[in-house]
């Protein structure tokens, strides 16, 4: 296969079922629905424990497969894991897109490689892999206000004044994907981080 051609391996992680859809934590799903929806791809199940849609975005540009693992997030390596080997491809090639906790809400980072962070489905990915050299989209989705735990904010649904931004948020990540497929992570970098 042409490497130019190669397709790119895009998962979004979070946890399965309409109880979670809206969440902060299924936020990479969210940036999947709408880069489908982009490309006019469909979701099918998949035998690799996942949910895939694969297509190009635009005509001519990069191959896309685009995969929700069925597992709830501490257990998404498996899912991927199984996807890189369906697919035969090398961890260069895939594009996880995650919550992070880390990152004020509205904003993101993009980078490669490096550990989890104490993400536990980026960690469970790193496992299964055998290696953290892959791209991370980093969605912020803030931390908790007051004395609330980070495992309760992640698993609410965004607020009010977030979900009008919201959109704006799933298109520039979605966006950002694309440009690190087509342009390659710097010039994703330069365009979508935000000087903090």
């Amino acid at each position: 296969m042409d490497s130019s051609d190669t397709p790119w391996l895009v998962v979004g992680l979070g946890n399965p079922g309409p109880g979670y859809a809206a969440t902060r934590h299924n936020v990479g799903q969210m940036v999947l629905a709408e880069l489908a929806a982009r490309g006019g791809m469909k979701f099918k199940t998949h035998k690799t424990n996942s949910t895939v849609a694969e297509g190009r975005i635009l005509p001519g540009g990069p191959r896309f497969i685009l995969a929700k693992p069925n597992t709830f997030m501490n257990v998404s390596g498996g899912p991927v894991s199984q996807l890189m080997r369906f697919y035969s491809l090398e961890p260069s090639r895939l594009i996880v897109v995650h919550d992070e906790l880390d990152i004020p809400f509205d904003t993101m980072k993009l980078k490669f490689g490096g550990g989890h962070g104490g993400h536990n489905g980026v960690r469970d990915v790193i496992a299964a892999l055998g290696t953290g050299d892959f791209t991370r989209v980093r969605v912020g989705v803030g931390r908790p206000p007051g004395q609330q735990g980070a495992a309760d904010h992640v698993l609410r649904e965004f607020g009010s004044a977030e979900r009008k931004v919201l959109p704006n948020v799933i298109a520039d990540a979605a966006d950002a994907v694309e440009q690190i497929a087509t342009d390659g992570l710097t010039a994703a970098q330069l365009r979508f981080h935000t000087s903090a």
